[in-house]
């Protein structure tokens, strides 16, 4: 009974997958420091959302809103609100799953123990990759303007207008399939 529990168990161990980081889950919007939400980003605060869409849609969505015709579509956007004028730059992140897997790496050891292999010999690491990675993408966006350099930090004059603005803009573009319907909605 207890040799049976102990090969359960061992199977269990090496069967398993360790998770070393998940990616976070925003239900509707996230403000936060650009660099504290993913390395690279802008220190600025940042409107973050997922991004269920594959990727470039944002970008096709933008440029046909905003009628950039391919030019300055991730920097510099212009926009108005209360006839004042604004500017927004956006990024797509994606933030992966990662996970260890054992069972491939103890079997790899096992096997090569077996064979009598001095040097080591990946059979299931290299095909099954020791990490699996699934993505989670999301939109991240920072507002700024001639009189305000973030335009989201809590002491910003224009942040409850711009949180308003950018949740709009979130709807839009997650409810609009045709982004040529956006331009005749403008």
């Amino acid at each position: 009974m207890r040799h049976s529990l102990f090969l359960v168990s061992l199977f269990v161990l090496f069967h398993s997958c360790i998770p070393l980081r998940i990616a976070p889950t925003i239900e509707d919007y996230k403000v936060t420091r650009g660099k504290k939400f993913k390395r690279g980003l802008s220190k600025r605060q940042m409107f973050i959302f997922e991004d269920p869409k594959d990727a470039g849609h944002f970008y096709e969505y933008v440029n046909t809103k905003f009628q950039l015709n391919d030019t300055n579509v991730y920097d510099d956007i212009p926009f108005k609100i209360n006839e004042e004028q604004y500017f927004f730059a956006w990024y797509e992140i994606e933030i992966a799953d990662k996970t260890l897997n054992l069972a491939p790496a103890m079997f790899d050891i096992v096997l090569n123990g077996a064979l009598g292999n001095e040097e080591f010999e990946p059979y299931l690491m290299e095909s099954a990759n020791n990490f699996s990675r699934k993505g989670h993408w999301y939109i991240a966006i920072e507002v700024y303007s001639d009189s305000e350099n973030d335009c989201l930090s809590l002491n910003a004059l224009s942040r409850e207008a711009v949180l308003n603005y950018l949740s709009a803009l979130k709807k839009e573009y997650l409810s609009t399939h045709n982004y040529n319907e956006v331009v005749f909605k403008n």
